[in-house]
């Protein structure tokens, strides 16, 4: 009766080995998402849709949150005891014959021990992995933040390379009815031949300017469709209707404070340093030691069957080499994420005080082109032309009155395409709409 016992419980533990052998050869296939780049057609691309397409398709956004699941698997592992392990021996066998019965001390064991951490050492490590996994999602916000930030700065870029492009062509179209006007006067007998030549001269710059406007729409759309995960051969078709209207921004230091609350890279940072502090507190606990408790049963041929229990300890006598030189190291480490936020938020407050001034500077360069300078320009071009045909101004001075207005209008669909970009970085500095925390 006692032999089938013992028995069935080596049956038991070779069951329980087998089955850990099969889980660990072959653990659970995960099933993956790979991402897909996005290959749309052509169709218009308004900011609003280009920032949602790029916020569910961008590979670095993906890339970000994938991290973060990882780091979140950790915590609960961090508290788990350590896997308890499992003894299946035979003590005291003679080599002679081997016999199970032969001595009183001969007998077969099945025991089971477990490791136990001193108290507070697995919830510290928890702590620890749940900072980072909360650091982590502060980052995965801070990609998208980012990326909001360059989608709309290369928004604007193609935006004011669309606008500059229509103003090439119009006036394109302006000169060569000058160049008409000049060879008709020509053939005429009332006009100059050099004013023939020197219009055709400034036409082909004018075209020079078109080639190249071109080409750099060309690559800032190939940016652009890497930027929403697309492919960068499709044609990127912008609203030929936007709103021309700048905010006004609030002060340096509310933008500052706006920052402290908002931007998740601070946020990241905090709790790095939070997870730092939890792995000081863990390398004071490994001072102490850890534990070990265990059982065996044995069992003996035609015998009383013996049960032992076991409890061990680590003994940590080398403080000097393992315990200390830790301690120092994760002091060390939260010194440098301590160091690491103060530097954060020195270039958080330099970058707000930079792009608040680019800001402010293109504003005020629009609001002059828009009320002021264009409208004067456009009043003398119409003066110049009217005066050359009636022969009072030489064809020079209306060339150049013409070529200073494209100039004008091109650097005023310039400064709102800065303006907007600075307005977006500024946004991505502080981690919110700044203009809606007014």
């Amino acid at each position: 009766m006692k032999k089938h016992y013992f028995n069935h419980l080596l049956w038991m533990g070779f069951i329980i080995f087998l089955i850990n052998a099969i889980a660990y050869v072959a653990p659970a296939k995960a099933e993956l998402e790979v991402p897909h780049i996005a290959k749309n057609s052509n169709e218009l691309m308004p900011l609003a849709k280009a920032i949602q397409q790029a916020l569910s398709a961008n590979p670095g956004v993906l890339k970000k949150q994938a991290q973060m699941h990882a780091m979140q698997q950790i915590p609960a592992q961090q508290a788990a005891f350590p896997e308890p392990q499992l003894k299946l021996n035979v003590a005291n066998l003679p080599l002679d014959d081997f016999s199970l019965n032969q001595t009183p001390m001969t007998q077969l064991q099945i025991g089971i021990s477990q490791l136990i951490p001193y108290p507070g050492k697995l919830q510290l490590r928890r702590q620890s992995a749940e900072l980072e996994a909360q650091a982590a999602t502060a980052r995965v916000q801070e990609t998208k933040t980012q990326l909001i930030h360059w989608v709309s700065a290369r928004w604007w870029q193609l935006l004011y390379l669309d606008k500059a492009l229509v103003t090439v062509r119009r006036n394109h179209q302006l000169l060569q009815q000058l160049i008409d006007v000049a060879q008709t006067k020509y053939a005429v007998g009332q006009g100059l031949q050099q004013d023939v030549l020197l219009a055709q001269v400034e036409l082909s710059r004018l075209l020079d300017n078109e080639y190249q406007l071109d080409a750099n729409r060309r690559i800032s759309s190939a940016q652009f469709n890497a930027l929403l995960g697309r492919d960068t051969s499709i044609p990127v078709v912008l609203p030929s209707q936007v709103s021309e209207q700048l905010p006004t921004l609030t002060s340096t230091e509310r933008l500052i404070l706006l920052a402290e609350q908002h931007r998740a890279e601070l946020q990241s940072s905090h709790y790095q340093v939070q997870a730092a502090q939890r792995r000081i507190a863990l390398a004071k606990k490994d001072y102490y030691p850890d534990f070990r408790v265990g059982a065996n049963y044995g069992w003996r041929d035609d015998l009383t069957d013996l049960v032992s229990v076991q409890f061990s300890v680590n003994l940590p006598i080398y403080t000097d080499k393992r315990q200390a030189p830790a301690q120092d190291q994760r002091t060390y480490e939260w010194q440098s994420q301590k160091y690491a936020l103060e530097d954060l938020r020195n270039q958080i407050a330099e970058q707000i005080t930079v792009k608040l001034a680019e800001f402010q500077r293109a504003q005020q360069q629009a609001k002059l082109y828009q009320r002021s300078i264009i409208p004067q320009a456009s009043q003398t071009v119409d003066a110049m032309l009217a005066g050359y045909q009636v022969n009072k101004v030489d064809f020079l001075n209306v060339l150049r009155a013409q070529m200073t207005l494209l100039n004008y209008q091109t650097q005023y669909w310039q400064a709102i395409s800065t303006a907007n970009q600075a307005l977006a970085a500024l946004n991505a500095v502080v981690g919110s709409e700044v203009t809606n925390n007014e």
